[in-house]
């Protein structure tokens, strides 16, 4: 059975910007190991692999090397999938049920809104390794239940970072996310977020990271909407809004390939 698969640019209205993440529409539930399989062939940040059930979709990410709990850029480019290829009407909410909960995705004219849970973190002491592989004093550090956080004085020195991988890889984190206040008007903070550990060296726009970065610039900023721009070479634009435990992210997406997979789904329940 071929399964029809798809690749779209996430947090950007253009192709060949912003996130890049594949889409697998299954007929049904598939094998884990298969499912990681077709991930490590697509080597793509995240593949989303989603079926139908009663009142909404599975979901589940995978990075080439693992499952991971929460994907801001491929729930997006699942929505943007259901709705562009028939299996949504233009005004119908996309539901996920994932390993975070129930997810869900609206139409905002040629916007789509997710509503994901906040992550906030907490100050924390981090290893000597974190500022070490960064290659900066942090202004401030950290953390919450995925991902160190740590505030840089400038967007420039953001934007300069050259970490050592090898040694970032080796905190016990999913990743570190790095941000800063913007040089320009246009934005309300800055970002990048590195997760070696989670085989993505740099991943070029992070939904997930902007529900730790909504309230922690909430608290700064005194204001509970924001438009976020992810400084990776790629680039992509978020709409971030906080409302209690919940955050809303705003993006655009783009496909830029379709295709089918023929290999076999492999242990099927």
């Amino acid at each position: 059975m071929q399964v029809p698969i798809f690749h779209v640019d996430a947090f950007t209205e253009r192709p060949f910007a912003g996130n890049p993440a594949a889409v697998c529409v299954l007929p049904t539930p598939s094998d884990d190991h298969w499912m990681q399989q077709v991930a490590q062939e697509i080597n793509l940040a995240e593949t989303a692999f989603l079926y139908r059930q009663a009142d909404g979709f599975n979901l589940r990410w995978f990075t080439p090397t693992v499952e991971v709990d929460l994907c801001g850029h491929a729930t997006l480019a699942s929505a943007h999938v259901l709705w562009e290829a028939g299996h949504l009407q233009p005004n119908e909410q996309a539901r996920f049920y994932t390993r975070s909960g129930l997810l869900t995705a609206d139409r905002k004219g040629q916007w789509i809104e997710l509503d994901f849970p906040v992550t906030p973190e907490e100050p924390a002491t981090a290893s000597p390794d974190l500022a070490r592989a960064l290659g900066v004093t942090p202004k401030y550090i950290g953390r919450n239940r995925f991902d160190y956080l740590v505030e840089v004085d400038c967007e420039e020195t953001l934007r300069n970072l050259k970490p050592e991988f090898t040694l970032l890889s080796t905190l016990p984190t999913r990743g570190v996310i790095v941000t800063s206040l913007p040089s320009s008007p246009e934005y309300d903070f800055v970002s990048r977020f590195f997760a070696p550990r989670s085989g993505i060296d740099e991943d070029p726009v992070t939904g997930s990271s902007h529900c730790c970065l909504g309230p922690f610039w909430e608290k700064r900023l005194g204001k509970n909407e924001f438009v976020a721009y992810q400084a990776s070479p790629r680039g992509g634009v978020v709409r971030v809004r906080v409302s209690g435990s919940r955050v809303y992210l705003g993006g655009q997406a783009v496909t830029v390939l379709r295709g089918d997979l023929v290999l076999p789904l492999e242990g099927k329940r």
